[in-house]
């Protein structure tokens, strides 16, 4: 199995995970293990990656423990094949404030 064939099934397998546990609205996975060639992470074998997630379940919580679900749902990846997670998780009562450009 060749790398980039690891890193999609990885990609998968979070977004998979993702949908099971917080059955999001929207969901966007991106490896950015590219980004970051040469780091620690990287020789570890563990990839970098970014999520983006709109969940009913994130409303009313504060963002740690939005942030813990996210990480609950991977948990077991997070030993070996995920070294980082940069997540972005809001409700869908911030999707038209988070998504409207500033115009002050």
């Amino acid at each position: 199995m060749s790398l980039d064939n690891r890193v999609d099934t990885r990609v998968e397998r979070i977004e998979a995970r993702l949908t099971e546990a917080l059955n999001p609205l929207d969901l966007a996975v991106g490896d950015d293990s590219h980004l970051h060639a040469g780091h620690a992470g990287a020789a570890s074998g563990g990839g970098h990656y970014s999520v983006r997630i709109v969940s009913e379940r994130f409303e009313g919580l504060r963002l740690v423990m939005r942030h813990r679900l996210v990480y609950d749902a991977v948990h077991d990846m997070m030993k070996a094949e995920i070294h980082a997670l940069a997540i972005t998780a809001l409700a869908p009562s911030e999707l038209s404030s988070a998504s409207m450009p500033n115009t002050d």
